[in-house]
């Protein structure tokens, strides 16, 4: 098959989807001998060679602003991908929304739903378009592609696709390099919250925990926030230069793959208490690597970490303080939950992922066929 993937989300700092839509590839070509081509798209930035040769891909690189080529393709499904990258059997698209084609088959991406649900706290394009689009498009769709079965069950309840056009291709979790190969609490380690600072994160009730325990005598290891910041993030950013908190928290921002070990090395416990999440990739990194996780009880949380973790109402501040609080005093209680999450991760490999991505494929150049 002659696959042509949209790497557009991956090209500049690769946060969730990017990363998530970088190692799918990665796994995929490791695995299976199809031609894959990456699809970008910026006024400014430009795909190196070398992520080329990591994946062992095509690319076929456009000068075209991200917004206008999203404007022209999401609301008059116009240009053609084939006017711009050539022929393909499949576009696998890296968000809910079709990327038009003549004759490819079309494959979208739905990590959850989190835009129909809560719209007021998306922002651009996702605001824009994707409440208004992403039904139709899933059911014109010849596959989605989700990464947990409880994303399944939404878009086969909520968007009315039939379940035989979905298929789960989770991430596998990370090698590393150092870590995973036994339960790691640390005396000394952080607090860790990665992600993205956006208003889904609800990192103001762990900022409102977190104060809690400042304020009194207690003892709280310091908290560090990592990831790339939104415009709404201002307030917590602001929030956390004053007293109580300054001193005790740091803000790191984007943390570039490369660096994600050594910021993982250092952690007594991550921690995530997201309103939704399609998957929760540091949640699979952390119990990877050894490490205990705290996360709320919403989106696909529960589901990726099972057993292994400690699942908390996201609006609970009494509950995440208690729990942060023996998490930094209780060593044996923290060093059973990691060990939990060491075993938990094995369950997530990219050979089956790879594998479920390629039947996707193939079936929707037999469903595209069928089509025409």
């Amino acid at each position: 098959m002659r696959i042509l993937v949209d790497y557009r989300p991956a090209l500049r700092a690769r946060t969730g989807v990017g990363e998530y839509i970088h190692t799918l590839v990665r796994a995929y070509t490791a695995r299976h001998d199809d031609s894959v081509t990456l699809f970008t798209s910026s006024w400014k930035d430009r795909l190196s060679p070398a992520v080329a040769r990591e994946l062992r891909v095509r690319m076929v690189d456009r000068r075209v602003p991200v917004s206008v080529l999203n404007y022209l393709w999401h609301r008059l499904e116009w240009p053609n991908v084939e006017m711009l990258a050539g022929d393909a059997d499949v576009v696998h698209a890296a968000h809910p929304l079709l990327i038009p084609a003549r004759r490819a088959a079309q494959v979208v991406t739905i990590h959850d739903l989190f835009f129909l649900t809560s719209p007021e706290r998306t922002r651009a394009e996702i605001r824009r378009d994707y409440p208004a689009l992403a039904p139709s498009h899933a059911r014109r769709a010849d596959a989605v592609i989700t990464s947990t079965l409880h994303a399944k069950r939404l878009v086969s309840e909520r968007l009315d696709v039939a379940a035989d056009r979905i298929y789960v291709c989770p991430p596998g979790a990370p090698t590393w390099q150092t870590l995973g190969t036994a339960p790691r609490t640390l005396a000394d380690g952080y607090i860790l919250f990665l992600g993205t600072l956006e208003p889904r994160k609800n990192l103001g009730v762990l900022l409102d925990a977190y104060t809690a325990l400042a304020q009194g005598s207690r003892h709280v290891p310091k908290l560090v926030i990592a990831g790339a910041a939104s415009a709404d993030a201002q307030p917590w950013l602001d929030r956390i230069t004053r007293p109580p908190l300054a001193d005790r928290v740091v803000y790191k921002g984007y943390i570039a793959n490369e660096e994600r070990e050594a910021l993982y090395a250092g952690a007594r416990a991550l921690v995530l208490p997201s309103l939704d999440e399609g998957f929760g990739l540091p949640v699979l990194e952390a119990m990877s690597a050894g490490i205990p996780v705290l996360v709320s009880n919403r989106g696909s949380l529960p589901e990726v970490v099972g057993t292994a973790g400690v699942l908390l109402e996201p609006d609970d501040v009494s509950g995440w303080a208690a729990a942060l609080e023996r998490l930094a005093s209780d060593t044996k209680w923290a060093t059973d939950l990691a060990g939990a999450g060491l075993e938990r991760a094995r369950a997530f490999t990219w050979d089956r992922t790879a594998a479920q991505l390629h039947e996707a494929y193939r079936d929707a150049v037999r469903r595209r066929g069928e089509r025409r």
